[in-house]
């Protein structure tokens, strides 16, 4: 599989606020791919600089094979971005900004946007300063996804729907990038990558922590040990030889106990933390 985005040493810094450093991975052509990271971590940056939002001071992004510093308007044609807080005018209809954004990309996306405002269960008839921020994001949704790009790009796109659109907004993914297309997706919604996604990276304080794919990143030695001993309740993380573990509680009166997975949070918090590697 080709790959659809390539960032290579991106460093793009804001005078004394801190940008990204040093960032570079690729993602392959169908993939779903998770970006995660905690507020300020990077992931915003990163993607603006990827659709030539703002400008870099180090490294090169090429996305669909194009560089963006110089066909930047080629690759736009081809993504579907959806930023975090979207933006329309208070007094239109949905319907005519959903029309607006098909003529601004000149194609003609009547059939696919009846199809996805049928899915998403979207009033076109309600003006964007009566709706809700949950319809307001399926109205951007409809708009990042009616022109049927090669690349999906979004930020937080499931804040404020319920779980019922959220389901069927990841079904219309799936049908896309089973069609050929690609999904880049910011989130904190760790079941989110866990359930969908097929490789993930995590970004923290600006620079990249990791990058596998979601099974291998969830693989862990680690258990969640929970018991009942001498008449109280305990929970702790165990890492290492569970014989050893079994050795040492024999020596308690241990009424019960339960070891299990931890959970994708618990996994995946130690990359959350401050000051932590």
């Amino acid at each position: 599989m080709p790959d659809i985005i390539e960032i290579d040493s991106l460093t793009k810094n804001y005078g004394k606020r801190r940008g990204v450093s040093d960032v570079s991975f690729c993602v392959k052509e169908g993939d779903i791919f998770g970006f995660l990271g905690p507020n300020g971590a990077g992931k915003s940056t990163t993607i603006r600089s990827m659709l030539g939002l703002i400008r870099f001071q180090e490294g090169s992004i090429r996305i669909l094979g194009k560089d963006i510093r110089r066909e930047r308007e080629a690759i736009l044609a081809e993504v579907g971005y959806l930023p975090s807080e979207a933006m329309f005018y208070p007094s239109m209809k949905v319907r005519e900004l959903i029309q607006m954004a098909a003529r601004i990309r000149k194609k003609d996306c009547r059939a696919e946007a009846e199809k996805l405002c049928s899915r998403l269960q979207l009033d076109l008839d309600k003006k964007i300063c009566d709706l809700s921020l949950g319809n307001r994001k399926k109205a951007g949704i409809v708009c990042a996804m009616q022109h049927k790009p090669k690349l999906f790009v979004f930020d937080e796109p499931t804040s404020g729907l319920d779980p019922l659109m959220q389901s069927e907004f990841f079904k219309l993914i799936e049908e896309y990038v089973a069609e050929g297309a690609t999904c880049m997706l910011s989130t904190h919604v760790l079941s989110e990558i866990k359930s969908y996604c097929r490789t993930a990276a995590i970004m923290k304080e600006g620079k990249l922590q990791c990058m596998d794919t979601v099974e291998n990143l969830t693989r862990t030695n680690t258990k969640r040990v929970k018991l009942l001993r001498e008449g109280r309740q305990e929970s702790f993380l165990f890492e290492g030889d569970l014989n050893e573990l079994m050795q040492d509680l024999a020596r308690h009166d241990i009424q019960d106990i339960l070891i299990e997975e931890p959970s994708l949070d618990e996994i995946f918090m130690h990359f959350y933390a401050p000051g932590t590697e």
